[in-house]
Protein backbone atom coordinates (compact mmCIF):
# COMPACT_ATOMS: atom_id res chain seq x y z
CA UNK A 1 0.00 0.00 0.00
CA UNK A 2 1.30 3.31 -0.94
CA UNK A 3 0.06 5.71 2.08
CA UNK A 4 1.71 8.85 0.38
CA UNK A 5 1.33 11.54 1.13
CA UNK A 6 1.76 10.46 4.72
CA UNK A 7 3.67 11.01 7.81
CA UNK A 8 5.96 8.67 9.99
CA UNK A 9 4.67 8.11 13.78
CA UNK A 10 7.80 8.56 16.34
CA UNK A 11 7.56 6.29 19.31
CA UNK A 12 6.88 7.81 22.80
CA UNK A 13 6.46 6.32 26.07
CA UNK A 14 3.72 5.37 28.24
CA UNK A 15 1.24 8.44 27.83
CA UNK A 16 1.74 7.48 23.64
CA UNK A 17 2.75 9.31 20.77
CA UNK A 18 0.44 10.65 18.62
CA UNK A 19 -0.62 11.63 14.65
CA UNK A 20 -3.36 14.27 14.26
CA UNK A 21 -3.78 13.23 11.31
CA UNK A 22 -6.48 16.14 9.37
CA UNK A 23 -6.91 17.15 13.00
CA UNK A 24 -3.68 18.30 14.14
CA UNK A 25 -4.90 21.98 14.75
CA UNK A 26 -6.80 20.62 17.75
CA UNK A 27 -10.43 19.76 18.03
CA UNK A 28 -13.67 22.02 18.87
CA UNK A 29 -14.58 22.48 22.82
CA UNK A 30 -16.84 25.39 23.95
CA UNK A 31 -17.95 27.60 21.38
CA UNK A 32 -16.45 25.94 18.62
CA UNK A 33 -12.98 27.13 20.09
CA UNK A 34 -10.55 24.81 19.18
CA UNK A 35 -8.92 22.01 22.43
CA UNK A 36 -5.49 22.11 21.60
CA UNK A 37 -3.96 18.44 21.78
CA UNK A 38 -1.42 19.31 24.58
CA UNK A 39 -4.77 19.78 26.32
CA UNK A 40 -6.27 16.39 25.19
CA UNK A 41 -3.57 14.55 25.72
CA UNK A 42 -4.52 15.79 29.95
CA UNK A 43 -8.02 15.37 29.83
CA UNK A 44 -8.14 11.87 30.30
CA UNK A 45 -6.36 12.59 33.27
CA UNK A 46 -8.57 14.69 34.50
CA UNK A 47 -11.73 12.31 34.24
CA UNK A 48 -9.69 10.09 35.90
CA UNK A 49 -9.28 12.58 38.83
CA UNK A 50 -13.11 13.27 38.37
CA UNK A 51 -14.10 9.81 38.54
CA UNK A 52 -12.34 9.06 41.61
CA UNK A 53 -13.48 11.83 43.78
CA UNK A 54 -16.79 10.84 42.31
CA UNK A 55 -16.35 7.37 43.94
CA UNK A 56 -15.16 8.97 47.17
CA UNK A 57 -18.87 10.83 47.18
CA UNK A 58 -17.31 14.40 46.59
CA UNK A 59 -19.65 16.90 44.90
CA UNK A 60 -17.73 19.96 44.51
CA UNK A 61 -14.10 20.14 43.97
CA UNK A 62 -11.26 23.16 43.98
CA UNK A 63 -8.89 23.74 41.07
CA UNK A 64 -6.32 22.59 43.48
CA UNK A 65 -7.37 19.59 44.66
CA UNK A 66 -8.33 18.63 40.92
CA UNK A 67 -4.92 19.65 39.59
CA UNK A 68 -3.37 17.69 42.74
CA UNK A 69 -4.89 14.41 41.71
CA UNK A 70 -4.34 14.76 38.20
CA UNK A 71 -0.99 15.52 38.75
CA UNK A 72 -0.78 19.30 36.89
CA UNK A 73 -0.23 22.20 38.24
CA UNK A 74 -3.68 24.84 39.05
CA UNK A 75 -2.92 27.20 36.51
CA UNK A 76 -2.45 24.13 33.76
CA UNK A 77 -5.63 22.96 34.34
CA UNK A 78 -7.79 26.26 35.04
CA UNK A 79 -6.39 26.82 31.35
CA UNK A 80 -7.09 23.35 30.19
CA UNK A 81 -11.07 23.72 31.29
CA UNK A 82 -11.24 26.88 29.86
CA UNK A 83 -11.25 25.67 26.02
CA UNK A 84 -14.30 23.50 27.67
CA UNK A 85 -16.49 26.11 29.14
CA UNK A 86 -15.68 25.38 32.50
CA UNK A 87 -14.48 28.32 34.40
CA UNK A 88 -15.25 27.12 38.04
CA UNK A 89 -17.55 29.44 40.57
CA UNK A 90 -15.09 31.56 43.05
CA UNK A 91 -15.47 30.04 46.50
CA UNK A 92 -17.32 27.08 45.41
CA UNK A 93 -14.93 25.25 42.76
CA UNK A 94 -16.52 22.18 40.04
CA UNK A 95 -19.22 20.28 39.86
CA UNK A 96 -17.44 16.75 40.07
CA UNK A 97 -20.61 15.39 37.64
CA UNK A 98 -21.00 18.42 35.54
CA UNK A 99 -17.44 18.32 34.93
CA UNK A 100 -16.91 14.70 34.25
CA UNK A 101 -19.93 14.86 31.60
CA UNK A 102 -17.90 17.84 29.82
CA UNK A 103 -14.75 16.26 29.57
CA UNK A 104 -16.52 12.57 28.34
CA UNK A 105 -18.24 14.83 25.66
CA UNK A 106 -15.10 16.87 24.40
CA UNK A 107 -13.15 13.13 24.22
CA UNK A 108 -16.20 11.31 22.39
CA UNK A 109 -16.98 9.32 25.29
CA UNK A 110 -20.31 9.48 25.31
CA UNK A 111 -20.86 7.65 22.19
CA UNK A 112 -19.66 4.02 22.08
CA UNK A 113 -16.72 3.35 19.74
CA UNK A 114 -15.81 0.36 18.39
CA UNK A 115 -12.69 -1.70 18.69
CA UNK A 116 -10.52 -4.70 16.98
CA UNK A 117 -7.24 -6.08 18.20
CA UNK A 118 -4.66 -7.70 15.98
CA UNK A 119 -2.77 -10.12 17.33
CA UNK A 120 -3.81 -11.99 20.23
CA UNK A 121 -0.51 -13.18 22.12
CA UNK A 122 0.00 -12.49 26.07
CA UNK A 123 -0.80 -8.40 25.31
CA UNK A 124 -3.85 -9.00 22.79
CA UNK A 125 -5.40 -11.57 25.91
CA UNK A 126 -5.17 -9.06 28.41
CA UNK A 127 -6.17 -6.10 26.33
CA UNK A 128 -9.41 -8.15 25.23
CA UNK A 129 -10.35 -9.07 28.16
CA UNK A 130 -9.55 -5.74 30.23
CA UNK A 131 -12.93 -4.48 31.35
CA UNK A 132 -11.63 -1.17 31.58
CA UNK A 133 -12.76 -0.34 28.19
CA UNK A 134 -16.45 -1.19 28.27
CA UNK A 135 -16.52 1.31 31.54
CA UNK A 136 -15.49 4.33 29.35
CA UNK A 137 -17.32 3.18 26.37
CA UNK A 138 -15.12 1.21 24.45
CA UNK A 139 -16.53 -1.83 22.85
CA UNK A 140 -13.93 -4.61 21.45
CA UNK A 141 -15.55 -6.32 18.68
CA UNK A 142 -13.32 -8.47 17.23
CA UNK A 143 -9.90 -9.71 17.37
CA UNK A 144 -7.11 -10.80 14.43
CA UNK A 145 -4.25 -13.09 14.13
CA UNK A 146 -2.25 -14.89 11.52
CA UNK A 147 -1.49 -17.72 13.68
CA UNK A 148 -3.48 -20.72 12.29
CA UNK A 149 -3.17 -21.88 15.78
CA UNK A 150 -4.63 -19.08 17.30
CA UNK A 151 -7.54 -18.14 14.80
CA UNK A 152 -10.64 -20.11 15.50
CA UNK A 153 -9.81 -19.83 19.56
CA UNK A 154 -12.25 -18.27 21.89
CA UNK A 155 -10.68 -14.87 24.02
CA UNK A 156 -12.78 -12.61 26.10
CA UNK A 157 -16.15 -14.10 24.48
CA UNK A 158 -14.88 -13.42 21.51
CA UNK A 159 -13.63 -16.31 18.50
CA UNK A 160 -10.45 -15.16 16.77
CA UNK A 161 -10.64 -14.79 13.07
CA UNK A 162 -8.12 -14.86 10.50
CA UNK A 163 -5.87 -11.89 9.50
CA UNK A 164 -6.95 -11.79 6.13
CA UNK A 165 -10.45 -11.50 7.22
CA UNK A 166 -9.66 -8.18 8.62
CA UNK A 167 -11.50 -5.64 6.14
CA UNK A 168 -14.67 -7.91 6.26
CA UNK A 169 -14.58 -7.78 10.37
CA UNK A 170 -14.46 -3.83 10.37
CA UNK A 171 -16.74 -3.36 7.96
CA UNK A 172 -19.37 -6.04 9.64
CA UNK A 173 -19.10 -4.56 13.17
CA UNK A 174 -18.25 -1.11 12.04
CA UNK A 175 -15.30 -0.78 13.78
CA UNK A 176 -13.51 2.63 13.85
CA UNK A 177 -10.58 1.92 16.61
CA UNK A 178 -8.13 -0.39 15.55
CA UNK A 179 -5.46 -2.04 18.35
CA UNK A 180 -1.88 -3.55 16.97
CA UNK A 181 -0.61 -5.87 19.86
CA UNK A 182 1.80 -7.67 16.94
CA UNK A 183 5.85 -7.82 16.96
CA UNK A 184 7.25 -5.09 15.16
CA UNK A 185 7.96 -6.99 12.62
CA UNK A 186 4.55 -7.30 11.63
CA UNK A 187 3.33 -3.67 12.64
CA UNK A 188 3.47 -1.81 9.52
CA UNK A 189 1.38 -4.23 7.54
CA UNK A 190 -1.14 -4.47 10.18
CA UNK A 191 -1.34 -0.91 10.13
CA UNK A 192 -1.23 -1.07 6.37
CA UNK A 193 -4.17 -3.26 6.53
CA UNK A 194 -6.84 -1.45 9.32
CA UNK A 195 -5.88 1.88 7.06
CA UNK A 196 -7.34 0.00 3.63
CA UNK A 197 -9.97 -1.62 6.29
CA UNK A 198 -11.27 1.92 6.65
CA UNK A 199 -10.01 2.21 10.22
CA UNK A 200 -9.25 6.23 11.29
CA UNK A 201 -7.81 5.83 14.59
CA UNK A 202 -5.07 3.23 16.04
CA UNK A 203 -3.79 2.56 19.35
CA UNK A 204 0.05 0.89 18.94
CA UNK A 205 1.95 -1.44 21.16
CA UNK A 206 4.73 -2.13 18.54
CA UNK A 207 7.82 -0.98 19.46
CA UNK A 208 8.85 1.11 16.11
CA UNK A 209 7.29 3.88 13.60
CA UNK A 210 4.32 3.62 11.39
CA UNK A 211 3.52 5.34 8.68
CA UNK A 212 0.00 6.46 8.04
CA UNK A 213 -1.73 8.68 5.91
CA UNK A 214 -3.41 12.09 6.57
CA UNK A 215 -6.89 11.76 8.45
CA UNK A 216 -5.80 8.52 10.31
CA UNK A 217 -4.45 9.02 14.10
CA UNK A 218 -2.23 7.44 16.26
CA UNK A 219 -1.28 6.56 19.61
CA UNK A 220 2.00 4.47 20.52
CA UNK A 221 2.66 3.03 23.77
CA UNK A 222 6.05 1.72 24.63
CA UNK A 223 6.75 0.26 27.99
CA UNK A 224 10.19 -0.56 27.15
CA UNK A 225 10.87 3.15 26.34
CA UNK A 226 9.12 4.14 30.10
CA UNK A 227 11.30 1.24 31.71
CA UNK A 228 14.24 3.41 29.61
CA UNK A 229 13.82 6.54 31.13
CA UNK A 230 13.01 4.78 34.58
CA UNK A 231 16.64 3.38 34.93
CA UNK A 232 17.90 6.55 33.63
CA UNK A 233 16.76 8.53 37.23
CA UNK A 234 17.55 5.37 38.81
CA UNK A 235 20.69 5.17 38.08
CA UNK A 236 21.43 8.60 38.37
CA UNK A 237 19.21 8.18 42.28
CA UNK A 238 21.82 5.56 43.56
CA UNK A 239 25.05 8.12 42.42
CA UNK A 240 23.68 10.60 44.30
CA UNK A 241 23.38 8.55 47.42
CA UNK A 242 26.86 6.83 46.37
Amino acid sequence: MDNQPGRSVERSGGHGGAHGGAHGGGHSGAHGRPVPPSTVVRLPGYLRALDALAAEGVVLTSSDELAGRAGVNPAQLRKDLSFLGSYGRRGIGYDVAHLSEQVGTVLGLTTQRRVVIVGIGNLGHALANYSGFAERGFAVVGLVDADPAVVGTTVGGLVVQPFEGLRSLVSTTDASIGVIATPAAGAQVVCDALVEAGIGGILTFAPRALRVPDGVDVRAVDVASELAILAFHDQWRSATLA
